[in-house]
């Protein structure tokens, strides 16, 4: 075999991804981060219908003009943020837009925070682009919330940029607005730029989401149709920043996939511009489910912090062989170590099952490995 690129040895594959072979394929999974809700019958014929007009070829780079419309609208209207279409690039997910922004903006010497726990493709798609992580501690205490303070101790003169994610992958935890606020000021005062991850921004409970480019100039916020819409397979996403940001992450995303998918733009479009009753139903649904699965984790004993968004739980659970304990007697679970080293002794579930799965679940938990 020939030797792999330098950047590439240090990657780890996903544990996320592991875990799904230690078991057997009957297992109940609260491993994986993909709702289990279908794509909404309106944005099914909206991709069936590009189809059948053969709209299958080439869009701009950027993406169709009307998708890129009907986005900036939803960035007026929700976030109170003034972009225009000609800034926004709809990408293959949100994890294509976390890349480009690596590439076209981290190398060599460049420190990048990010928050511990947090999501593994942060670390991974920096170390490609051979930039140096610094974890930014986001502690039970504080919730795992990222607080300004923290960040603001991690800052160098090598800072290029942070990573910021809320609602939380893997804890579920909501960021504060004066947190925000303040580490928006930070960029501009440090001048660094803030990749601001907003994909789980609408599963959301009791909190408000609030974005960090209302404050500053220095931000690439990315988003999606994955979560919300249950369109994980389709691969469709979007960022928008300033116009040089923009122009800048254009230059690796042609190069990339040239454009996004166009049956996947055309069900995006209806997913903006249609009824959203779906959407309004699988949070009330993920909130139901979110009540069973602390409700039943704190019963057990295993601590949780309040759950404010996303659809993961991260209880404290410091008996190291639980996740194959559970795996053997037939739920998927992930080590909280995979999201940092804050994550040790923690383990994250995803209640993106059925409300049945998770009480089986549960059940089982209880009763092979906690009494087993």
């Amino acid at each position: 075999m020939i030797d792999p690129a330098s950047r590439t040895k240090s990657i780890e594959l996903s544990l996320i991804r592991k875990m799904f072979e230690v078991t057997n394929p009957d297992a109940i999974n609260l491993g994986i981060g993909e709702p289990d809700f279908n794509v909404p019958e309106n944005i099914k014929q909206a991709m069936k219908d590009s189809i059948d007009e053969n709209d299958t070829h080439y869009t701009s780079n950027k993406g169709i003009i009307e998708l890129r419309e009907e986005i900036a609208k939803k960035f007026k209207n929700e976030n109170g943020i003034d972009t225009n279409p000609e800034n926004i690039l709809v990408t293959a997910g949100a994890s294509e837009a976390l890349f480009i922004c690596a590439q076209a903006f981290i190398e060599k010497g460049d420190e990048v925070l990010i928050p511990d726990p947090g999501f593994l493709s942060y670390e991974a798609c920096v170390k490609i682009a051979n930039g140096t992580i610094v974890p930014v501690d986001c502690t039970m205490k504080n919730e795992f919330k990222l607080k300004a303070e923290d960040v603001e101790e991690k800052i160098t003169d090598k800072t290029k940029a942070i990573i910021l994610n809320s609602p939380s992958n893997p804890t579920g935890a909501v960021m504060e607005k004066e947190d925000v606020k303040a580490i928006a000021d930070l960029s501009m005062d440090k001048n660094f730029l803030i990749i601001s991850d907003e994909i789980y921004e609408k599963i959301i409970y009791d909190k408000k989401h609030y974005s960090p480019a209302k404050y500053s100039d220095n931000v690439i916020i990315l988003n999606g149709f994955l979560k919300i819409y249950a369109m994980t397979g389709l691969r469709i996403g979007y960022l928008t920043a300033t116009e040089d940001y923009t122009e800048e992450l254009l230059k690796v995303h042609q190069y990339n996939i040239a454009c996004a998918s166009t049956t996947s733009q055309r069900g995006a479009y209806e997913a903006l511009t249609g009824p959203q009753d779906e959407v309004h139903k699988m949070v009330n649904e993920f909130k139901r489910r979110r009540d069973l699965i602390v409700s039943r984790l704190n019963g057990m004993g295993y601590e949780t912090v309040n759950v404010e968004g996303a659809f993961y739980v991260f209880p404290k659970i410091e008996d190291e062989d639980f996740v194959m304990k559970a795996a053997k007697a037939g739920v998927i679970t992930v080590p909280g170590i995979a999201f940092g080293l804050n994550g040790k002794g923690h383990i994250r579930m995803s209640y993106a099952n059925s409300y049945e799965n998770i009480e089986k679940a549960m059940d089982i938990l209880e009763e092979r490995v906690v009494n087993g």
